[in-house]
Parts: C-alpha cells; sequence; structure tokens
C-alpha cells in the first residue's frame, strides 16, 4: 500500500490559509519552533566554531596540533548522530514532542554553563566533552525537528515549511560561524565572552520554545529499546520497507555528502586555489549558505505549494553542471599571494567562481527540500520520526564517507578542483541510479516540464483531490498528454486507465509503463486485457490510491465532450464488492484542444507543433467529490462540462 493513503498531515486546529511560506512566521504553530531551532543551530556553530579558533590560535595544545582541532571537534560532534539517532528517534515518537524540545533546550542550557566554564579555565578537555553534548542535543532535536512539521502543516504547506527551516538552518550556521570567529577574538575576553553568549542564546531558545504548541505522542505505547546498535539496525529496516521513502532517504543522504565534500574543502580550496586569505573563504561559506536558502526558499513557489518531487531532478541537473563548471572555472585563475576580500572580489575571473558556488548550492536546496516533505508525507506518523533518524544516521555515515574518500584522492594528489569535478560526475549518476530505483522521480519532473515550459499550466480546486485514501479521478480526454497533466495536478501518485494502443507511442508508451498505467482494450477486441484492467483498478483502490479513468474511452476528435461509457460503473461496483466506497472526482482540461499534442490535424496529433506558439496556457478544474453511489456517467458527464465552461 503507498503509505501516503495512510494518514494525511493534519495542521493544528484554527490554522488559517496563508499567502505565503513567510507568512506562518505570523503563526504559532510555526514560528516559535522556527526560532528555537535557527537558535539552536546557531548555538552550535557558534560553540564549534569559537572552539576550533581557540584551539588553532589561542592556545598550545601538544596532544591535538592545529591541523586536526577542525577534524576531532567535527568528528565528536557528528558522533552521537551515529550513537543514539535511533533513540532519540523513539523518544520523538513515543513523548509530545513539545515536551521533548523543551527537554533539549534545558539540556542545552547546562551544556553551554559547563562550556562557560571551560572557557574561563581554558579546559580543552571540557570543551571537547561539551562538543560531544552538543552533538547530542542535536542528535535529540533532529527527529523532532522533521516529525513537527508534517504534525502541523498540510501537505499544501510541507514543502514551504521545509523550504523556510532549510534555510533558517543555513542562515543561523552561517550566523554562528561568523560570531563565533568575531566574539573569540575580542582581546583579552574573547573565550569568556563566547561562553556567556552561547549560554544567551540557549535560553533565548528555552523562552521561544515555551510558546510551541502541544504536539501530541504519535506512538505513546511504544516501548523504548535503549540498545543503540540493535535499535539502529531495526530502523534502517523500518525505513527499507518503504521503497520510496528508503531511497530519498540515500538521495538526501547523497546531498549531505556532496555538500560535505565542498565545505570541508573551502579553507584550502580559498588558499591554494583561489590564492585568497580567510576572508576569502568565509566569502564562499557566505556564497553557499545564501544559495542554499535562496534555493529552499524557491521550492514552495516552483512547487505550487504541493510537494512537488519534480524539482528534485531539477537540482541535481544543477548541481552537475555548476560543480563540473566550477572545475573549468577554477583552472588558469592568475597567480597570487594572499588575497584580501576586496582584492579578490575586483578579479573578474573569480566572479565565475562565486557565481558556480551560489548556483551550485541553490540547486542542492532545490533538491533536498521536496525530498524531506516526501519522507515526511510518505512515511507512516506511527513511525515517523524513526525514520528521521534513520534518515540522520544515514547522513552522518555518507558526511565520513566524504571526509574519508576526499582525503583519500587529496593523499593520491588529485586537486581540489579535481575533486569538485568527480563529485559533480558521481551527482549525476547517484542521482540517475536513484531517479530508475524511483520512476516516481523521473516522472515528476517529465510532469514538472511539461506543465512549466512547454505548457502555463493552472489548476482550480485542487485542493479537492484527497490528500489521503482512495479516490476515482474522472475526466475529458483532449490529447495525448492529458496523463502527465493529471500527473503535475495531484501531490499523490495516480494509477491511469489508459487505452492499450498508446503504449504503442515510442516515448509515450515508456512513460506510461513506467507509471504503472492499467492497459485496457475493448473487451470484444481482447477480453483478457479488458478483465484484467478491471482487476487492477479495483486492486488500486483496495490499497487506497487515486484511480484515474477518462470515461469517454478515448481522446475526442473534433474537441468536443464525447458521451461517457459504462466502465466506470463497472471499476465502482468492484470496488463496492471489495467494500471500498471510492468519491469518484469530476475534471475538466481546458484549452488543450488545438495544441501540438491534440487530434486537431484531420484527427491526427503532433503535426503542426507550432500552431498555437508556445507557452501555451491550458487548465485544470477540479469539482467537489461525488459520493460512489450517486455516480452515474451521464451526471459524471454534466458535471465535467459544468466544469468546462467555469
Amino acid at each position: 500500500m503507498n503509505t501516503a493513503t495512510a494518514q494525511a498531515p493534519v495542521p493544528a486546529a484554527g490554522a488559517a490559509p496563508h499567502p505565503n511560506q513567510f507568512a506562518l512566521l505570523r503563526q504559532r504553530r510555526f514560528a516559535p519552533f522556527f526560532w528555537t531551532q535557527f537558535a539552536g543551530a546557531a548555538n552550535d556553530n557558534l560553540f564549534k566554531f569559537a572552539f576550533t579558533v581557540m584551539v588553532t590560535y589561542q592556545l598550545q595544545v601538544a596532544w591535538m596540533p592545529p591541523a586536526m582541532a577542525g577534524l576531532v571537534i567535527g568528528a565528536l560532534f557528528i558522533l552521537p548522530y551515529l550513537l543514539f539517532s535511533a533513540t532519540s528517534g523513539q523518544l520523538a515518537d513515543k513523548c509530545d514532542k513539545r515536551s521533548l524540545i523543551l527537554f533539549v533546550k534545558w539540556l542545552e542550557i547546562g551544556i553551554m554553563l559547563l562550556a562557560t566554564w571551560g572557557f574561563f579555565t581554558a579546559n580543552v578537555v571540557v570543551l571537547l566533552a561539551c562538543t560531544f553534548l552538543m552533538g547530542l542535543h542535536s542528535t535529540l532535536f533532529g527527529p523532532v525537528k522533521f516529525a513537527y512539521l508534517p504534525q502541523h502543516l498540510d501537505e499544501r504547506e510541507l514543502t514551504g515549511g521545509n523550504g523556510m527551516v532549510e534555510m533558517g538552518t543555513f542562515v543561523a550556521i552561517l550566523l554562528g560561524q561568523v560570531a563565533g570567529g568575531l566574539v573569540v577574538d575580542i582581546p583579552a575576553i574573547g573565550p569568556q565572552a563566547v561562553g556567556f553568549s552561547c549560554v544567551a542564546l540557549a535560553v533565548i531558545g528555552r523562552l521561544v520554545a515555551h510558546a510551541i504548541p502541544a504536539s501530541p505522542a504519535s506512538a505513546p505505547e511504544l516501548r523504548i529499546n535503549w540498545n543503540p546498535f540493535s535499535e539502529t539496525w531495526r530502523n534502517l529496516k523500518l525505513a527499507h520497507g518503504n521503497v520510496v521513502v528508503f531511497r530519498s532517504l540515500l538521495g538526501i543522504s547523497w546531498m549531505w555528502f556532496f555538500g560535505a565534500v565542498f565545505l570541508s574543502q573551502f579553507p584550502s580550496f580559498a588558499k591554494e586555489v583561489l590564492h585568497g586569505n580567510a576572508q576569502v573563504a568565509s566569502l564562499l561559506l557566505v556564497v553557499f549558505s545564501i544559495g542554499i536558502g535562496a534555493g529552499s526558499l524557491m521550492c514552495e513557489m516552483l512547487s505550487r505549494r504541493h510537494v512537488e518531487i519534480g524539482l528534485v531532478p531539477v537540482g541535481a541537473i544543477g548541481m552537475t553542471v555548476f560543480a563540473v563548471d566550477l572545475y573549468f572555472a577554477s583552472r588558469g585563475l592568475p597567480p597570487a599571494g594572499n588575497l584580501t576580500l576586496g582584492q579578490f572580489v575586483g578579479i573578474a575571473a573569480h566572479w565565475r567562481v562565486m557565481a558556480d558556488l551560489a548556483l551550485l548550492s541553490l540547486f542542492a536546496g532545490l533538491y533536498s527540500v521536496p525530498m524531506y516533505a516526501l519522507i515526511q508525507l510518505r512515511a507512516q506518523p506511527t513511525h515517523r520520526a524513526r525514520i528521521i533518524a534513520a534518515n540522520n544516521i544515514l547522513n552522518a555515515l555518507f558526511m565520513i564517507g566524504s571526509s574519508v574518500i576526499a582525503g583519500a584522492l587529496l593523499k593520491a594528489g588529485a586537486t581540489i578542483p579535481q575533486i569538485f569535478l568527480l563529485v559533480g560526475v558521481a551527482n549525476a549518476l547517484v542521482a540517475g541510479y536513484i531517479f530508475l530505483l524511483v520512476p516516481e522521480y523521473l516522472l515528476r519532473f517529465v510532469a514538472w516540464i511539461a506543465t512549466h515550459i512547454v505548457y502555463r499550466f493552472r489548476v482550480r480546486g485542487d485542493e479537492q483531490i484527497p490528500v489521503s485514501g482512495p479516490a476515482v479521478l474522472a475526466c475529458n480526454h483532449v490529447s495525448f498528454v492529458d496523463a502527465v497533466l493529471l500527473m503535475a495536478a495531484s501531490p499523490r501518485p495516480i494509477y491511469f486507465v489508459m487505452d492499450h494502443r498508446i503504449f504503442r507511442f515510442p516515448v509515450l508508451g515508456w512513460l506510461f509503463r513506467l507509471s504503472k498505467a492499467i492497459p485496457i482494450a475493448p473487451q470484444k477486441d481482447d477480453p483478457a486485457v479488458y478483465e484484467a484492467a478491471f482487476e487492477r483498478a479495483a486492486q488500486v483502490l483496495r490499497e487506497g490510491d487515486l484511480l484515474a479513468i477518462f470515461p469517454e474511452g478515448g481522446i475526442t476528435r473534433d474537441g468536443t465532450l464525447q458521451p461517457f461509457k459504462g466502465g466506470i460503473m463497472k471499476v465502482l461496483e468492484r470496488a463496492q464488492a471489495d467494500g471500498v466506497q471510492p468519491p469518484v472526482i469530476p475534471m475538466a482540461l481546458t484549452n488543450l484542444w488545438g495544441s501540438f499534442f491534440s487530434r486537431i490535424e484531420q484527427g491526427n496529433a503532433m503535426v503542426r507543433p507550432f500552431r498555437r506558439g508556445i507557452f501555451n496556457r491550458v487548465g485544470l478544474n477540479v469539482g467537489a467529490p461525488l459520493p460512489a453511489a450517486q455516480v452515474r456517467p451521464a451526471l459524471l458527464q454534466q458535471r465535467v462540462a459544468q466544469l468546462l465552461t467555469a
């Protein structure tokens, strides 16, 4: 069964519709949570970066040379993700998420008080222990963070909410690192000021968290398995049970692998390749963070406020293109020595490098946000936090793997631009492999291209398409791409009943086979295909999925609505025999007649591609659902006809 149908996310009671994702910052169900996670991410990075700078430039620690400081601190911070993510996922499913967030914020205050003492006494061991504890704090918060959103945002808000969180996280990382570097460098009192700043941020986070609304446990009966190793394995098996979700977890983990390669190499890239000073390295981080934030925020606009995984291939393509171009942009730069920020920006060749970094990270935002939203939407609510915990485990493993592989390549003599090139090429191969394993990404990509580039597509009434449970979508049939347009309008996969002859078309046939469309033939022509089609349609509805039918029985040859045939009644009778009463959603595609894919040329299609120019405006009107018991072909045709003129 498609787990999208298991339970739809329900927003908090009284949630008001909003014009865009920024309006969520005025609503209690989102704003306190957003600023709580923002303060936590900023505090993590302020502490880590200040500590790294202190042991690199200000203290002499014999057993931890400056070159190793960043690696040791980073490894200690990420270690709890491997050890305790499974446990934190269980806690987030079992406990009220607000209560767990408040506990985590109290823990953060305690850790930062201990760290303040460590900064005052310059005790590196205590600060290393606090690094591990802050990693534990983030590990506990991670599953709560992503399980909270689908509990308070509906499907139309999930992409925008995730985009805001992703943007906020990277801005917080950036501000935290900048503040950490500046504060620790204050003469005489730098380390002490860092301690006070960390405590202040922790207290602010706790105060803001108090306004987070109650978030009841999704699995209060869950018994906690405190063994992190057996539970980690169990979580990975749990995630593996849903193919689309698990492979999306792998896709997100690959994005963290990809991003970690670039982020870890920025200091060396700035110094050895771009010939810049530390300010140039900071500029690269700023550009990268702004790009991620911009891409994350663009997702809601580009997805028409649905969970649109068609953006994932768009993001993957951009990541590869600009990673490869970064390699070429980095070759042959004029030799220079320790350029200041002003000198670096004054060289025209460096602007191409910065543009590549900005666009690369922007497309990474387009890639990651829909994947996060898909996981939240498709994972069973009772297991959602544990699925997110499995994601955090995989992310940590992939990030460790990226460090090992990048280090091995450098040791083997590869240059940093060559590593960027290899990662860009590998991204194309990995993304292509994931999209072939999960064809839904590819199908949604084709639908996104069709509705944003080939056509200007407008949907009215899409809130009538149910986000959970079985339903039959009944639409007029105007062109060969009707199914692609319906696919783009629905946040969930649709199984289409289609004329078996369309599968003979080279590209469309492959596309519809990939989407698991159901071929149907007239009973007199092929009784076996006819019966198999109705049995498969009944199975789709039994499993709680969406079934789409074109009741006219074929594409119109004159642009008018043809009489509806009785096949839909047979589908509903089969469903009723299985104890399923699916609503029937009438739909009408508008302004498609006369387009390239319609049969306006004496019954033929695809003859004059520019008959109506390019960027044709087409639409889909979705009507109110009809109860299955009331449906008759004539009534359904009447409803679709009314939608055609709406």
